[in-house]
């Protein structure tokens, strides 16, 4: 299904879009992705989601990609003999492994890692940064701490600890069984939460053993400091803005969004731009004027997609939230401006045969009629790579693999296409003519830049470019050469 667009929009699924009617009717309003929650929703409740969304796929004969969201290691205090108490600020309060029932100076908080980690001044962040404590003195079975910012704590609130890196696995034991659930299924991605370590990212992609690609969630500081390395062992990234938001002053998530988004471009890997987007579409139709500029600005960055979560999951306005999504996009990419910012934040870098191929290809794109940049891809390298350099010309990725082609529909301006396989240049070039031309994106007398690998269906061997027409006698005179 061809976008106005090149930004790619990933809608999550809940109780609002669960039947194959409105799954549908998103897709068609603009969803690329879907993302299942695993957090919500039972194994069963999760496989019908998955069926019905490659049921549409088949109707529809669109890629889709399917996002299977990990819910991470949960922190979060005991319960209360009164389910709530009043913590005034300046008040002593102590956080300790007894399990006996809270009141207004203690709690149990049943993760002795965090107790291990903890030092004097650390700050814990309770009922996301509603209630502030700061630690006094700590051992390994307590913390008596200071409030610094007061409020109401109730049963099972979640904790954040934002200033030292807790002794913790990303990967739960719920995560463990539904990564393998995921897998099973076929999902086409994994986002991992709670990710503090390229180790976590590593200990994910054993398990994946390439069945699904892991795509990395940034949403704690440890992440932040550490991002070049988790850039490395991820897929992907998700910048999370809600934890970010509450672990770091949130006037410090802008810039270091901006930062991301440019390193990910940087490394041709997809980056989704998250949390709180049409936030206020939950309940109304229309977003606020400041929702639109968030979602603008993402754009602008360069973000490969931006991200839907209550608004598509459980709002009220769940068609509306991502048409709203479709339209901004439409309306931000034919602004001048947005090309001036893509093209002067350009700085991939010229390291490789491949790296030079789909730059050839964007400068001829750009300074000759060329309607569509073409190529071949297995493993969906040379695709990112080609996204990378945002060309202005649609990239139609070419692949025999179907699950190569559901993991790009989250890649910038990638319109991935299933061809049988190849084993010569000349009929990928044939295969690419006719794709661009029966697919709208050229008129019989354009012309496309095609690119591919030989020897073919070997992955990263990206070496080779061709100035092709789409003139249906002229491939025919090919073909038959």
């Amino acid at each position: 299904m061809r976008r106005l667009r090149n930004v790619k929009i990933v809608a999550t699924l809940g109780p609002s879009s669960e039947t194959y009617e409105m799954i549908r009717a998103l897709h068609e309003a603009g969803a690329d992705v879907f993302r299942l929650n695993m957090s919500h929703g039972t194994h069963d409740e999760i496989r019908e989601k998955h069926r019905i969304i490659r049921q549409i796929e088949k109707d529809l004969q669109s890629p889709i990609a399917i996002l299977a969201d990990l819910q991470g290691p949960k922190l979060r205090v005991g319960v209360f003999a009164n389910d709530a108490e009043e913590l005034e600020e300046g008040a002593s309060f102590r956080l300790d492994l007894d399990p006996v029932d809270g009141d207004a100076t203690r709690v149990c908080l049943p993760h002795p890692e965090i107790f291990q980690a903890l030092e004097p001044g650390a700050r814990l962040l309770v009922n996301d940064g509603k209630i502030r404590l700061t630690v006094d003195k700590c051992g390994p079975d307590f913390a008596d701490c200071t409030v610094t910012v007061g409020g109401t704590i109730s049963n099972r609130k979640g904790v954040n600890v934002p200033d030292v890196v807790l002794p913790l696995a990303a990967l739960s034991e719920k995560d463990r069984d539904d990564l393998e659930f995921a897998c099973g299924l076929g999902v086409d991605w994994l986002a991992l939460s709670f990710v503090q370590r390229p180790e976590d990212v590593e200990e994910a992609r054993g398990l994946a053993q390439g069945r699904a690609a892991v795509l990395s969630k940034i949403e704690k500081p440890a992440a932040v400091e550490r991002f070049e390395d988790i850039l490395a062992a991820s897929d992907g990234i998700m910048v999370a803005r809600g934890d970010l938001g509450v672990e770091l002053p949130v006037s410090a998530v802008p810039p270091i969004q901006k930062r991301l988004v440019r390193k990910c471009r940087f490394a041709a890997k997809p980056v989704i731009v998250a949390t709180q987007m049409l936030e206020s579409m939950i309940e109304s139709p229309m977003p606020t004027r400041a929702e639109v500029s968030d979602v603008s600005n993402a754009i602008y960055e360069g973000a490969d997609a931006i991200m839907l979560s209550a608004e598509s999951a459980a709002g009220q306005y769940p068609i509306e939230a991502v048409s709203t999504m479709n339209a901004v996009a439409e309306e931000v990419e034919s602004d001048p401006t947005y090309r001036e910012i893509i093209e002067a934040s350009r700085n991939a870098p010229r390291s490789s045969v491949a790296d030079a191929i789909v730059a050839a290809a964007r400068e001829i794109a750009e300074t000759t009629e060329v309607a569509a940049i073409c190529c071949f891809t297995e493993s969906g390298t040379t695709a990112l790579l080609t996204a990378r350099e945002r060309p202005r010309v649609p990239i139609i990725a070419m692949t025999s693999l179907r699950g190569t082609a559901r993991r790009l529909a989250l890649s910038w301006g990638t319109n991935c296409v299933m061809s049988s396989e190849v084993s010569r240049f000349k009929m990928a070039v044939v295969a690419s003519a006719r794709a661009a031309r029966d697919l709208g994106y050229a008129q019989p007398d354009d012309q496309i830049v095609v690119t591919a690998g030989l020897p073919f269906n070997v992955p990263g061997t990206t070496n080779i470019l061709r100035v092709a027409p789409c003139d249906e006698r002229l491939i025919f005179n090919m073909e038959n050469e």
